[in-house]
């Protein structure tokens, strides 16, 4: 059986983070969903520290079936590439699956080693309504191995990291944009206000 790789910084972990994590457990039919909490991004700074990140993603995803987390890129020193992890996944587990949305994808030739990646894990990509497909076929055209991208559709959800931190940063609330557990940890740590 494929097991699923989510990875990310997770500066908080919202809504569509558990929505995209429940809908490729179903679409994938994994036994098991590794989310990967990213240590030090390497293509954007993340200032909530990692150890906290850990604890958002484990408020988030950890009451769902079939998901675990997963410390190893937390626990490694330097900045953590996809390509690192999935070299590691496909030693460890058995058929790697790493788990994109469309908009990452639409951005995976700029990834570091992009083929170095689709070497060691399989792609899937979550599209939704309103996506150009056109460009992600392009893109998928443009791989040596275009055979290991597979795709699964997944309801828009219209919330963002970002736009989570400017309303807690603003007092605004972040109801429904945030599993409850999330929220409690955001307002106990006193996290993103300004």
């Amino acid at each position: 059986m494929p097991v699923g790789l989510l990875g990310g910084t997770f500066d908080p972990p919202h809504v569509g983070h558990v929505a995209l994590a429940e809908r490729a457990i179903d679409a994938l039919a994994l036994d098991r969903l590794l989310v990967v909490v990213v240590g030090e991004a390497p293509h954007k700074p993340v200032e909530t520290p990692a150890e906290i990140r850990f604890r958002l993603a484990e408020a988030a995803f950890g009451g769902l079936q079939h998901v675990e987390l997963s410390r190893r890129e937390l626990d490694r020193p330097g900045p953590s590439f996809t390509v690192d992890t999935a070299r590691w996944a496909a030693l460890e587990l058995d058929d790697p699956v790493f788990i994109v949305g469309a908009d990452e994808f639409a951005d995976f030739p700029r990834w570091r080693e992009p083929d170095e990646i689709l070497a060691h894990v399989r792609l899937a990509v979550a599209t939704r309504p309103g996506i150009d497909r056109e460009r992600l076929d392009a893109v998928r055209r443009g791989l040596a191995h275009p055979e290991r991208v597979t795709g699964f559709d997944l309801e828009p959800v219209p919330v963002s990291s970002r736009d989570i931190r400017a309303r807690v940063a603003e007092g605004e609330p972040i109801d429904g944009l945030v599993p409850h557990a999330v929220a409690r940890l955001i307002a106990a740590e006193g996290l993103y206000r300004v």
